[in-house]
């Protein structure tokens, strides 16, 4: 890889090693490796980070890398490489927190309605960990209400669009300036635009419960993106207004 510095291309290679053998091995990796709700049974202490370097299908994991080879590679020649990797990992992780944080709203308002009305939270969970529902449930809920429950609890993360997102960030902050071209948009476009622009449309989209492919398309995590840009931001502004910008930890 031509001009990719060296821990960008670690993080590539081991995103798609991921990819390659998740592919080979199934469901049985992505239950392993992919990020539960901490309330399910299958949640296991790795999945904050083992989430990160899983990929839903092809497109997914390309366009991740390609931002990550497009933007890292700035950001760590002038942070150095250990730095970058904290930083990564960190919007990663927060990333997960505010995805997390927002699931277990969700679910803790579902479950207060459901213990209002008779149920209890044991047979609850029972029946969740089973792949279970109630049909009861769909009548004391609204339905995105018990959409919001329902695939809060049962639903999965995977991807590493969260530190992603984070990487755009941080490249934006430091060079506001510099002018992107993207392939659907046909003029360059300052990164101190298009960047907080796609970060308010991912936060319009995750309050609004819509979806850029209707309703029909995929599920993405969209608090976990503004999670990873909030995270993003607020590390690149605190090195900034330290001075541990101008600092590498190589």
């Amino acid at each position: 890889m031509r001009n990719v510095t060296e821990t960008v291309k670690q993080l590539i290679i081991i995103n798609i090693l991921f990819f390659i053998g998740t592919q080979i091995v199934g469901d049985a990796a992505y239950q392993m490796l992919a990020m539960y709700f901490p309330e399910n049974s299958n949640f296991q202490f790795w999945q904050p980070i083992t989430h990160m370097f899983m990929h839903g299908g092809f497109m997914h994991i390309f366009f991740n890398m390609f931002a990550l080879y497009s933007f890292g590679s700035a950001l760590e020649h002038y942070w150095g490489g250990k730095k970058f990797l904290f930083f990564y990992f960190s919007c990663g992780l927060g990333a997960a927190l505010l995805h997390t944080g927002i699931n277990y709203y969700y679910f803790q308002e579902g479950m207060n309605t459901l213990i209002a009305n008779g149920f209890s939270k044991g047979e609850v969970l029972q029946l969740l960990n089973e792949g279970k529902i109630n049909t009861q449930w769909q009548q004391l809920l609204s339905p995105s209400e018990f959409q919001n429950f329902a695939s809060a609890y049962m639903g999965t993360v995977v991807g590493a669009s969260g530190a992603i997102y984070g990487v755009i960030v941080a490249f934006a902050f430091m060079f506001p300036n510099a002018e992107l071209a993207l392939m659907f948009i046909p003029i360059p476009i300052k990164a101190k635009y298009f960047v907080p622009g796609l970060v308010l449309v991912d936060l319009y989209l995750g309050v609004s419960g819509q979806s850029i492919f209707g309703s029909g398309g995929p599920g993405i995590a969209h608090f976990a993106h503004v999670g990873g840009a909030l995270f993003g931001f607020l590390i690149s502004w605190y090195w900034k207004k330290n001075q541990f910008d101008g600092n590498r930890w190589n």
